[in-house]
């Protein structure tokens, strides 16, 4: 007979996080079920129920698993910037891979159920990051630095668009004529958008 592990709950809770997110980015939301995961890992499906009750708990709580490894894969990105110049393809190519791999499908059936995201502020870290680079760019360069909420409303702009790519981005491409060949080039775009807005102005602001 197999000996049982015993795995400290937060392990537990991780694993299963883990498995279902496989699963969301293998199938969409409609593969994420209880016997499947169980399945996946090698436990119970009550084993599942116990640390997370309901499957819309779970699906829930797989949800805000992603904006947690999100905040983390950002926080790695904006710690390279310590030792070199901005990445800011990376961040923006970091955002997006988040929500191809299944999550904005999850968002919006979570939505449709009546679930609302009563959170805030995760990217801070990414705007006061930017802000800081802008100022001190602007000041050797001479340009009038963007203002936090210019950086604010860029990158709420950008989180919108890689969210809602996965799902409707080739219907929006296309109400313009673009083809399919051009979601990448529309990446680049928002790339070079958040560049201009961190670059700020040449206008001479004496204030600044």
């Amino acid at each position: 007979m197999a000996t049982r592990v015993r795995r400290k709950p937060d392990d537990a809770k991780r694993m299963i996080l883990e498995a279902a997110s496989k699963l969301l980015a293998a199938g969409g939301p409609a593969a994420v079920q209880v016997r499947a995961i169980a399945a996946e890992i090698g436990v119970s499906d009550a084993a599942v129920n116990h640390h997370f009750g309901t499957r819309e708990q779970l699906l829930e709580s797989l949800l805000r698993f992603g904006g947690a490894k999100l905040k983390a894969e950002l926080h790695g990105v904006l710690g390279a910037w310590t030792d070199g110049p901005i990445d800011l393809a990376g961040l923006v190519r970091a955002l997006s891979a988040l929500y191809a791999d299944g999550y904005a499908a999850l968002a919006l059936a979570l939505h449709q159920s009546g679930w609302r995201d009563t959170g805030s502020g995760m990217l801070d870290e990414v705007v006061d990051r930017l802000h800081a680079h802008a100022r001190q760019h602007c000041a050797a360069t001479g340009r009038t630095p963007p203002s936090r909420e210019a950086i604010q409303l860029t990158m709420a702009g950008l989180h919108q668009a890689v969210a809602m790519e996965p799902l409707f981005g080739g219907e929006f491409r296309r109400s313009v004529g673009l083809d399919a060949d051009a979601r990448d080039r529309m990446l680049d775009w928002w790339i070079e958008t958040l560049r201009t807005t961190v670059a700020g102005s040449s206008e001479v602001c004496g204030s600044c």
